[in-house]
């Protein structure tokens, strides 16, 4: 097996690769963003218009689809850990032989456009407006199943990796209920996988549009589209930070990762 891995020059170069492909549209959306139309130069007058409050009026949609995304965001995050998380230890540890069905269901919405989706959706949104309003938030419904494939990979590989029958039995075998095993003893272990899929919940909400537009939500892409029309720059900024943000949770994720794997092997 170790003759087939590519030796350290082959993954150097692929990383270089990828890191210019993934770096150079950043830093030409960066330098748009200090395009100064009057004096033909570079200049932070787009990013201090961000704060000048004659534009308030013109960037609120940014700001509301934000503050709905955020909301998205949390309770998608919600879905995934309290519903699709105990879900796949219960099929781990009590039914193991409905593994391939239950994959493949968490599996399926991948290869479904978004459009199709959302063709399949209206009746039931249409339903879900009637009883629960038609605020942003219900948007959580649909990108719970959008993020299933995504946030399984990541928990199932943590699954995995953990030997989830012993822990279980020894936990119980000292009189720890099903609720403490869970929260207690098994999810510590599966830490870092529960933290991937959360960023990924994240990162699909926030990058997330068609779903959003056909359903007639505002949400962060939405309103970057309304507001792009008007100002390309404002945009074009906001794209970044929203970028930035993302970003920085992989960081935080990835240092709580490597926190808990330094305390458990102490």
């Amino acid at each position: 097996m170790n003759g087939l891995a590519p030796s350290r020059l082959t993954r150097w170069i692929i990383g270089i690769v990828v890191g210019v492909a993934s770096v150079i549209p950043l830093v030409s959306t960066f330098l748009y963003t200090l395009r100064d139309n009057a004096s033909g130069g570079l200049s932070l007058t787009n990013w201090a218009a961000l704060f000048d409050p004659e534009n308030a009026r013109l960037y609120a949609p940014i700001w509301t689809g934000l503050g709905n995304s955020l909301v998205l965001a949390v309770v998608t995050v919600l879905i995934v850990l309290l519903l699709l998380a105990p879900t796949m230890i219960l099929v781990s540890l009590r039914f193991p032989r409905l593994r391939p069905a239950f994959e493949f269901g968490v599996l399926l919405p991948i290869s479904i456009p978004a459009i199709v989706l959302v063709v399949g959706l209206t009746p039931i949104y249409l339903q879900i407006g009637r009883t629960l309003g038609t605020g942003a938030w219900t948007l959580a419904f649909a990108y719970g199943i959008t993020v299933l494939p995504f946030a399984y990979r990541s928990i199932q590989a943590s699954i995995d990796a953990v030997d989830m029958k012993t822990l279980s039995e020894a936990a119980r075998s000292l009189g720890a209920s099903w609720p403490t095993v869970v929260l207690r003893v098994l999810a510590p272990n599966l830490r870092q996988g529960l933290l991937a899929a959360s960023l990924i919940s994240v990162a699909v909400v926030l990058g997330e549009y068609t779903i959003a537009s056909l359903l007639n939500r505002q949400v962060l892409q939405t309103a970057l589209v309304v507001v792009n029309r008007i100002d390309a720059y404002a945009a074009s900024i906001f794209t970044l930070l929203a970028l930035l943000f993302a970003f920085l949770l992989l960081l935080l994720i990835g240092r709580a990762g490597r926190a808990r794997t330094g305390r458990t092997s102490s």
